[in-house]
């Protein structure tokens, strides 16, 4: 298929940070290969796992030395050149480090126009991927949490527009940052290809055993510990089952332990990192009992395509989950009734039929609903 030329359109640069491959680069990904109407696309980021996704599709990108790993002066030099080449009618920020520079970028050239008056300044965009209510999941400390609160309240205030990837989200800007006007564009996705791929990876089960699936970091955060004894308990009426504890983190060692005590090492399975739509179609019931989540990606997808969820009833998870698979959050009072209670829905789940699969956003509407964020604060 040849490629659309959009070299005579308005640019829109968004500044990513990050060159893993996680939720945030997913987001960029799918928004890339949907199109900006209107507008080209050129995302400036570090090198790694997302530029490469990025350029296999065509999208246009400038690797630069920019994000946590580099600093800030090095970063805001990157985001200036980048400013200065492509000309960009929007700047794009995502990720609260990406935020403040962009926000000390844009200052800059401002205070450059009011001597030049060649200096163009682009209209400033900022989307919010992960704000918690537990202030300690991102920050680690009250006086931390306390100190971006005011740094990001500052940098709103010379933010054009800003956009949040749920409504969860967009309230606890409001709270935490005295955010006024935020914009609700849900994360997009293509639903159509997700439902081919799970197609192609489908087989006749051999084995009528009940599989249980997480797909999450290693990490506190992920309630990890919880599901294990959870599963224990399911596993102790269902011995056939087994659970997948698929992706990678510090906790491996940790958990791989927890399973051994609880006496289900055989029954728990550790992969690392997996082709996550592979992994959904090989399994049953999905689990993810997150301390916080923004906008779940992973719940999206298990969402369009029909399989048995249960997730803590925390941030977005509520836009996207029935109530009747939600738990409460977890916490040090709760927490032997949240294994309980998932062990109970576990069961329930195992003898029930597979639901139907579901509408959700398209990534074409995600990006159609951004550029008519563009359009307004072009013409402000």
């Amino acid at each position: 298929m040849a490629l659309k030329d959009t070299s005579q359109l308005p640019v829109a640069l968004w500044a990513i940070p990050v060159p893993e491959f996680g939720g945030v680069a997913r987001h960029v990904v799918d928004s890339a290969r949907a199109g900006l109407p209107g507008y080209q696309l050129i995302v400036l980021a570090p090198e790694g796992e997302l530029t490469r996704q990025l350029q296999k599709q065509g999208t246009e990108v400038i690797t630069a030395q920019y994000g946590p790993d580099y600093g800030f002066a090095t970063s805001f030099k990157s985001l200036l050149a980048a400013i200065k080449q492509v000309q960009p009618r929007i700047l794009h920020s995502h990720l609260a480090y990406s935020d403040v520079v962009a926000c000390a970028v844009i200052q800059s050239l401002k205070l450059q126009s009011l001597v030049k008056k060649s200096v163009r300044v682009p209209s400033l965009v900022t989307t919010e991927h992960g704000i918690a209510g537990n202030d300690e999941v991102y920050h680690g400390s009250s006086w931390r949490s306390r100190l971006m609160a005011g740094i990001h309240r500052v940098r709103l205030a010379g933010t054009d527009a800003a956009i949040a990837v749920s409504r969860s989200t967009a309230e606890q800007m409001r709270r935490k940052w005295g955010a006024s006007s935020v914009n609700v564009v849900l994360n997009g996705v293509h639903g159509t290809d997700l439902l081919k791929q799970l197609e192609s990876y489908r087989t006749e089960r051999i084995s009528q055993n009940i599989k249980v699936l997480s797909l999450s970091r290693l990490s506190p955060e992920k309630g990890l510990d919880v599901l294990l004894e959870a599963f224990a308990h399911f596993s102790e009426h269902n011995p056939d089952a087994y659970l997948t504890i698929a992706g990678g983190g510090p906790l491996r060692e940790v958990l791989e332990d927890q399973a051994r005590i609880l006496g289900i090492e055989t029954k728990v399975h550790f992969p690392g990192f997996v082709d996550s739509v592979q992994a959904m179609a090989e399994h049953d019931i999905l689990v993810q009992l997150s301390v916080w989540e923004n906008l779940s990606y992973t719940l999206i997808d298990a969402h369009i395509a029909g399989m048995k969820t249960i997730a803590t009833d925390v941030g977005g998870n509520s836009e996207i989950v029935v109530a009747e698979d939600l738990v409460p959050a977890i916490t040090k009072d709760n927490r032997e009734d949240v294994i309980k209670l998932v062990a109970q829905k576990l069961t329930q789940k195992a003898h029930t039929e597979k639901p139907s699969q579901q509408q959700w956003v398209s990534a074409e509407e995600m990006t159609a609903n951004i550029v008519n964020i563009y359009q307004k604060v072009s013409s402000s």
